[in-house]
C-alpha cells in the first residue's frame, strides 16, 4: 500500500500531457498496444535533455507515441525509429503527422536486427533507446551500442518486466520464465561493465539507464 500511494504521489507531479499525444495514449491503453508508463517516460525525458541529446536511435516504434513525446519535450531532438510490424509502422507515421513532428523523426521499416546498416546511415548518435522484444534486449545492445557516441546515453524499458526479473513476481509461464532470465542476464551486465556508468531506475516497469564512458 505505500508503494502504491508512493507511485500515485511522484505520478500525480508528472506534468500531465494534453492534445493530440494524450488522445494517442488513450487510444493506445484501450487496444492494449503498450505505451511507455508515463513516470519513466518523464525520466527519459529528464535524462536526455541532460545529457544534451540531438540525435536518438529507437528500437521499437510502435504507434509512435514515445517518439512523439519526446519530440514535443526536445525541441531540437530528431528521431531515427525501427519497427518491424508494418501496420504499427504504418500507424506511427500517420501519428507523427498528426503530431507535427515529421520533419524529425525518421522510420526505418523491418527487424532491428537486420536493419543495422540502414540505421547506421544516420549515425553517430547521441542515445539509444530499446523498447522492443524483452528477451532480444542484448542483441539489440550488441548491435547498436557501437553507434552511440562516446558520453551517450544507452536506455531501456521494461528491464524489471512486471516484477519477474527481481523476483517479487512469479512467472505466468515458459515463455516469460526465459524471457525473465535474459533480462536479468542484460541488467547484470550492464551493471557490472566498466565500459558503462549504469544506474536501473524502479519507476515504470524498469528502466536502465548507462551511460557510454569515453
Amino acid at each position: 500500500m505505500q508503494q502504491d500511494a508512493l507511485k500515485t504521489y511522484l505520478t500525480e507531479l508528472i506534468p500531465s500531457t494534453s492534445g493530440f499525444s494524450a488522445e494517442l495514449e488513450q487510444d493506445a491503453l484501450r487496444r492494449y498496444i503498450p505505451v511507455m508508463d508515463r513516470e519513466a517516460l518523464h525520466a527519459l525525458i529528464t535524462l536526455l535533455q541532460m545529457n544534451g541529446t540531438s540525435r536518438i536511435l529507437e528500437i521499437g516504434t510502435a504507434v509512435g507515441y514515445s517518439a512523439i513525446r519526446l519530440l514535443e519535450e526536445l525541441p531540437d531532438l530528431e528521431v531515427i525509429s525501427i519497427e518491424r510490424d508494418s501496420e504499427r509502422a504504418a500507424e506511427a507515421e500517420m501519428n507523427v503527422k498528426k503530431a507535427g513532428v515529421a520533419e524529425r523523426f525518421r522510420l526505418i521499416k523491418g527487424d532491428a536486427l537486420e536493419t543495422a546498416a540502414k540505421a547506421a546511415e544516420y549515425g553517430p548518435f547521441d542515445a539509444l533507446f530499446i523498447d522492443a522484444a524483452k528477451g532480444s534486449y542484448e542483441a539489440f545492445f550488441r548491435t547498436y551500442e557501437p553507434m552511440v557516441k562516446p558520453g551517450g546515453l544507452i536506455a531501456a524499458d521494461n528491464v524489471l518486466f512486471r516484477g519477474y526479473v527481481p523476483g517479487t513476481e512469479e512467472p505466468e509461464s515458459h515463455r516469460f520464465i526465459n524471457m525473465s532470465d535474459r533480462l536479468r542476464a542484460f541488467n547484470a551486465s550492464l551493471m557490472a561493465s566498466e565500459q558503462f556508468q549504469t544506474m536501473i531506475l524502479p519507476v515504470g516497469d524498469g528502466l536502465l539507464a548507462a551511460c557510454k564512458r569515453n
